[in-house]
């Protein structure tokens, strides 16, 4: 089973890794960061197959996938 963990201070919300996820497993979470952006996260970790698609599409490298 694969691992991905956000760094919830440094994502922007962009949208980016939910559109690249191929299992549609990521959406943007209703809750924001200190800087008041509404990060993503993951909604079902055991279905997460570690393509780290969401990983190499985030401009800001916030995503880490471990398998």
């Amino acid at each position: 089973m694969a691992k991905i963990t956000f760094n919830n201070e440094a994502c922007k919300g962009c949208g980016l890794c939910v559109l690249a996820c191929p299992k549609k497993l990521l959406q943007i979470s209703s809750v924001s960061n200190k800087n008041g952006y509404f990060v993503a996260e993951i909604t079902d970790m055991a279905a997460c197959v570690g393509c780290a698609s969401c990983a190499m599409m985030c401009p800001d490298c916030v995503i880490t996938v471990e398998r």
